[in-house]
């Protein structure tokens, strides 16, 4: 305690400067804290929105009676968003609907009514169409207890037994302990606590070293003159820490008030894809007691080993003597990392990649992880080696003075410049965790189909849809019509789908397609399908055409297709909307103003996740009641990606912010610690501009060796978890050109960040104090 209360009394004691530097210390911290607060919020909030999803999860039963309430649940997807309709008839034995109402309303509806949720309140003002989807009045809104996210699309839509009598479910109640499609996937929250952990955590607990060890060599100083006072070596340790941890514990009490004052801004703006009540985001117990004593336990700690060498070797401090070598700790740490990474990589390369279970699923974190850390430790002794060998060769003035400083001070390099070599290390391994999560949500083919009924679209409807924003191709398909009355018991009616394209439609459909001619009629043949190879040359096909174009009701006027024996040999995407079409027919076949009656318009685009959602928005903007088929996606599985990628967004701009605030913090430190010997070397005659290209090159060459490890390392490790995860794509050639221009930006950035920090007015004092 007597120590901890000298480091507060120098700290007050010590001057202006002291205290403002005391002040950047916390407020530093309390960027960290509030960044570590919204890391270790994000699980509570996706558990709060399954949580609520899962309560209001109907249980059902098959057997049903004349008082039970029966229910049915639609899921169908509003552009990129899903829509969830309840259809609930209550029974005799609950005709007011208040002993099983779900959570958010008081009771369930009447046959009739509504309730809503307030973005669906909204869409029934804004979009009239989509009453269509919602038969009845609204009764009321849900509240926040019945919705997963304020965003939610979700309706209890009220009618009768007899409307569900032949769907319709015994209800029992609601509620489950588990979400029926929650927000992240249990196995993706595992990676993504790691991704978010490697992006935020690490560069965190770099950040908040590097504000513990603010004006280092000053403290230093300061503290071997109280070790030659007598103070002993441990207590020069604790004088040291103390400031520290005072700093850090006022930065943590400010960063988790930041954190309440950001939860309440993003809860109101809200996340792409990321929607969440302010109650949701409330801090834990848990979350409370890691800021508060893991932030000042690492001041600390760092406190004490930043005072190591001023209670070990007091003399030499203060008369400046020659540093030692660092150490070859961090060295040994990339080297282990580096051996587990690779070692998965040439597993690949040998055709024998190796799977994520067993051990392989603690070896491949380990790597990654001793690669990053190994990759920060090892700065020091990269810069002090690069340092000593250019210095040693070069004839510049400016390259010897430069590299000299960086081989005294190799420890202050990692400072500089280790949260932008984090950053960029850790932007791979999102983007790998990306490429997996991708192909496993999403289908491989590089093609999307999106099927809907021409029932109820108009012809300006379709023509609409078919100019939708990133749709590449269109086409129907309709299938052939039997009269059932006219055929023997105990015959099979041959049926058959056609594809009403030209063959340029036909070729933006399919993967590959050859011997297709336009204006006839032209058999179908996948060679990896059997789809109509029963089908005999010459047998006659009818379809209904309506009247009008829009699938409505039929006119019974009919065409018929004999099917040819000339074949169109193609290959289709798996999976493919026409992979069941047995014959193409031109567009010019069908009688004009008229369509089939039963059939389907198909639309075609990328199966790029962005490209996906804009397409889906599109056709909701022409037809929002329409009912879309998306060929091989789930569309849970699309919002899943949505919300994982603007967790991973939202990790990098916290990297980034951490990155750049541990850079500017060091950067700018580093210059006011060297007022002193920049002010000796212009006495001596130096330019400002010398100086300045000085300062520069100290900077922006350890930086960008660092990056080009970075870049190394972070590849390494990011293929290792793609062929471990069994990914298609185990090579990820396609990210680096963007995180090579990353690189050159922050190298840019660096450079004019550096240049103001060399002062313009010279003071001579600055020598006489030192």
């Amino acid at each position: 305690m007597r120590d901890f209360l000298l480091g507060l009394r120098l700290l007050l004691g010590a001057g202006r400067s002291n205290r403002i530097r005391f002040l950047l210390m916390a407020a530093g911290s309390s960027v960290g804290v509030c960044c570590l607060a919204l890391v270790l919020t994000i699980p509570s909030i996706l558990d709060a929105h399954d949580g609520r999803a899962a309560a209001r999860e109907p249980r059902t039963a098959s057997a049903r009676s004349a008082e039970a309430t029966l229910i049915v649940q639609r899921s169908d997807p509003y552009g990129s968003r899903p829509f969830t309709r309840v259809f609930v008839a209550p029974g005799q034995g609950d005709a007011r609907g208040r002993d099983t109402a779900p959570p958010g309303i008081d009771r369930l509806p009447g046959p009739g009514e509504l309730f809503v949720s307030p973005r669906v309140h909204d869409l029934l003002r804004d979009e009239p169409d989509v009453k269509a989807l919602l038969p009845g009045n609204e009764a009321g809104v849900i509240r926040p207890a019945g919705l997963a996210h304020p965003d939610e699309l979700l309706a209890y839509v009220g009618t009768t037994p007899d409307a569900l009598a032949g769907e319709g479910r015994a209800l029992k109640g609601f509620g489950y302990d588990y979400a029926p499609f929650p927000a992240v996937e249990p196995g993706t929250l595992t990676i993504l606590r790691f991704a978010l952990g490697t992006l935020v955590l690490l560069p965190l607990a770099l950040f908040l070293s590097v504000c513990a060890r603010l004006s280092a060599a000053t403290r230093t100083r300061r503290l071997a003159s109280l070790r030659l006072l007598g103070l002993s070596a441990r207590s020069t340790q604790r004088v040291n820490a103390a400031e520290n941890v005072a700093a850090a514990l006022l930065g943590a009490l400010l960063g988790l008030g930041e954190y309440e004052v950001l939860n309440q801004v993003m809860t109101r703006t809200g996340l792409p894809s990321l929607r969440w009540y302010p109650e949701d985001g409330d801090l834990s117990a848990a979350t409370v007691a890691v800021c508060l004593l893991g932030c000042p336990a690492l001041a600390w700690f760092a406190g004490r080993a930043g005072a190591r060498a001023a209670a070990t070797t007091p003399l030499a401090v203060r008369r400046v003597a020659a540093p030692a070598r660092p150490a070859a700790r961090g060295g040994l740490l990339l080297l282990c990392g580096l051996g587990i990474v690779v070692g998965y990589c040439g597993l690949a390369l040998a055709g024998r990649p190796a799977s994520s279970t067993g051990p392989n699923a603690f070896l491949v974190p380990a790597g990654v992880l001793l690669t990053g850390l190994g990759l920060v430790l090892s700065l020091p002794l990269v810069s002090y080696a690069l340092a000593r060998r250019v210095a040693d060769r070069t004839g510049s003035l400016t390259l010897n003075l430069a590299m000299r400083r960086n081989e005294v001070e190799p420890g202050s390099t990692m400072r500089v410049v280790s949260g932008l070599v984090v950053l960029v290390f850790a932007a791979s391994l999102a983007q790998g965790v990306l490429i997996q999560l991708e192909q496993v949500t999403r289908p491989s083919s590089p093609v999307q189909d999106y099927s809907l009924a021409l029932r109820g679209l108009t012809p300006q409807q379709q023509h609409d849809l078919s100019r939708v924003p990133g749709v590449r191709a269109h086409a129907l398909l309709m299938d052939s019509w039997v009269d059932l009355d006219t055929l023997p018991d105990d015959a099979v009616p041959d049926q058959a789908t056609a594809l009403v394209a030209t063959c340029g439609q036909l070729a933006a459909l399919v993967r590959h397609s050859e011997g297709c001619v336009d204006g006839r009629p032209m058999r179908l043949t996948d060679p990896n399908s059997s789809v109509g190879s029963d089908l005999a040359p010459g047998t006659r096909f009818t379809f209904r055409m309506d009247g009008d174009g829009d699938g409505g009701k039929g006119t019974g006027r009919t065409v018929d297709v004999v099917l040819p024996a000339e074949q169109v040999v193609y290959s289709a995407h798996t999976p493919s909307a026409v992979g069941n079409a047995a014959l193409i027919v031109p567009p010019s076949a069908l009688p004009a103003g008229a369509g089939p009656e039963a059939g389907l318009l198909v639309l075609a685009g990328s199966s790029e996740p962005a490209q996906v959602r804009q397409v889906l928005d599109g056709i909701a903007a022409v037809t929002p009641i329409a009912e879309i088929e998306l060929v091989g996606v789930n569309i849970q599985g699309l919002q899943q990606i949505a919300v994982i990628e603007t967790l991973l967004a939202l990790g990098m701009i916290m990297g980034l912010v951490i990155g750049v605030g541990a850079f500017l913090v060091s950067v700018t430190d580093r210059a006011v610690e060297r007022r002193a010997h920049v002010t000796a070397v212009t006495l001596m005659g130096a330019r400002p501009r010398t100086l300045r290209a000085v300062q520069v090159v100290q900077v922006v060459l350890p930086l960008a060796v660092g990056l080009a490890l970075a870049l190394v390392c972070g590849r390494l490790a990011e293929s290792s978890y793609l062929i471990t995860g069994g990914s298609e794509i185990q090579w990820d050639t396609a990210g680096l050109p963007v995180l090579a221009a990353a690189s050159v930006g922050v190298v840019a950035v660096a450079v004019l960040g550096t240049l103001p920090l060399v002062g313009r007015r010279i003071d001579p004092e600055l020598i006489r104090r030192d």
